[in-house]
């Protein structure tokens, strides 16, 4: 019977359990030289880690291409990427949209701390942050501060001019945007 003083040494001795890394939401990675201080989301409710990546293609050869970034980032350099060691995954989006995607590893920089990452190769123009940080890669290496952002969170431009007109008249407001005017139109 192993008592509370073993497990406790036990731990103690698994030098791994205790240098995990502090991370914030919010953090720079970076992808060798290739790709320095790319701001990146750190999202505990996601599972997996994604990149953005253009140009994602599979040749004849069975290697797998890709740029990181697209031609609008400040961080795209045209380089493309090879690599035979990938796999395919069926992804599943915030918004509830399955895709399929390619995801391949990377070595990357993140809190100061060099790991190979698991990446879903993506679209990710749209997103506030290129990269997205999630819990496989996070778990058992970082501990997550959510009060800690050391890249600021761009604020959608819209969003004081919207706060400004609900807070004018919450009614009008809900008719114009409210989340049953899909149905109500549909319902006309």
């Amino acid at each position: 019977m192993l008592l509370l003083k073993d497990i406790l040494l036990w731990k103690l001795g698994n030098m791994k359990d205790i240098e995990k890394t502090m991370v914030g939401a919010s953090e720079y990675v970076s992808i060798g030289r290739r790709a320095i201080d790319v701001p990146a989301k750190i999202d505990t409710g996601a599972d997996s880690s994604a990149i953005w990546a253009s140009k994602v293609r599979v040749g004849r050869d069975g290697v797998l291409r890709f740029a990181l970034f697209g031609e609008g980032s400040e961080f795209y350099s045209g380089k493309i990427f090879k690599r035979t060691d990938f796999e395919v995954a069926v992804v599943r989006s915030a918004m509830g949209e399955e895709q399929v995607r390619y995801r391949t590893r990377l070595l990357v920089k993140i809190g100061g701390r060099k790991i190979r990452v698991l990446f879903s190769l993506a679209d990710r123009s749209k997103n506030n942050f290129p990269i997205l940080i999630g819990k496989r890669t996070l778990a058992r290496r970082f501990i997550v501060d959510v009060t800690q952002n050391v890249v600021e969170y761009p604020r959608n431009p819209r969003t004081p001019g919207l706060a400004k007109e609900f807070a004018k008249n919450p009614y009008a407001f809900d008719q114009k945007y409210g989340m049953n005017k899909k149905s109500n139109e549909e319902k006309s």
